[in-house]
């Protein structure tokens, strides 16, 4: 296993390799630059500015020294921001992101599994009908519309919870409420129907209907025997699941005014600011490989039918 786990991490580097080259050279052939703006700069200031930040090179000097730097953990200054450098506004901005999709993955696994687990047994009734009926609506209602209605009700008519901030701000931990069931929406959608359809899938194992006729209860069964191979499929789709839940933070980021990365994200895309968008590039490359790769490692430890040997 050691040597599987080796050699899994060994292909990560081409991986992120081609992720980031695929992405760099991408951002360079979309139109306008960083210093496009109403105002136009003099050519001489133009050609200073573009000599110091190197842009005045070819592009293929640029993407060797940009992976040079990035190499030796240097991501580089922003074309935007000029009191830090791009590590600085990552490593402030990366925790809030990143404890806004772990709260929002763990509401939606728990959630997930719970009405997951009752539809199964609950099967073709009312229960089943209601969970995966909110299921469907949660994978069929974009964020950027979850997110308005939820602050129109609770925020703006309820007047329950504020509108938007963090939990540094005056509403506390109260604004985290709403940005996590924004968030967590389609994760437990997606969680609940794939532990359901799971869970139907291990009740019809003969092995079940051994232990059926050994007079077990349901509830033994369940925590014995059914969760364990149910969640398999589940742990499978966390991976990407993590991935895209800070990813997408983006959005809930934007709607709620938080100061986490991916607002840095979409502002640094706007100002064609070439270093940010890669910092912030990098950063969800990594976390999105690594926790395929962590995934993987559970997925062998759950699963005994995966062999570690090639």
């Amino acid at each position: 296993m050691g040597r599987y786990i080796f050699k899994r991490f060994l292909g990560l580097i081409p991986t992120l390799f081609i992720i980031i080259t695929l992405s760099f050279f991408i951002i360079r052939f979309a139109p306008g630059g960083p210093f496009d703006s109403e105002k136009k700069l003099p050519k001489q200031i133009l050609e200073n500015i573009e000599k110091k930040y190197h842009l005045d090179e070819p592009l293929v000097m640029q993407y060797l020294r940009y992976m040079g730097n990035l190499l030796k953990g240097d991501l580089g200054p922003s074309l935007r921001y000029q009191d830090h450098d791009v590590s600085f506004y990552i490593v402030q901005t990366l925790p809030v992101s990143l404890l806004l999709g772990v709260i929002s993955l763990f509401v939606a696994l728990i959630l997930g599994l719970f009405t997951g687990a009752l539809s199964a047994l609950k099967r073709n009734t009312w229960v089943d009908y209601t969970f995966m009926s909110i299921a469907v609506l949660g994978i069929s209602i974009p964020l950027f519309v979850t997110g308005p209605i939820l602050m129109l009700i609770f925020a703006l008519v309820l007047k329950w919870l504020p509108t938007s901030g963090w939990i540094n701000g005056r509403g506390g931990w109260a604004t985290l409420i709403m940005p996590v069931l924004t968030l967590s929406f389609p994760y437990y959608a997606n969680i609940a129907r794939l532990f359901r359809a799971s869970v139907l899938e291990v009740l019809q194992s003969d092995y079940i209907r051994t232990a059926r006729a050994k007079g077990l209860s349901v509830r033994a069964i369940m925590l014995r025997h059914v969760f364990k191979g149910a969640s398999i499929p589940v742990v499978s789709y966390l991976g990407p699941a993590f991935a895209g839940i800070v990813t997408g933070s983006v959005v809930v980021e934007q709607i709620f005014r938080i100061p986490g990365l991916g607002r840095y994200f979409v502002q640094s895309a706007f100002n064609r600011d070439y270093p940010l968008i890669m910092g912030t590039v990098v950063v969800y490359s990594v976390i999105l490989v690594v926790m395929n790769f962590i995934v993987d490692i559970f997925y062998g430890i759950l699963d005994p039918r995966v062999s570690y040997k090639d």
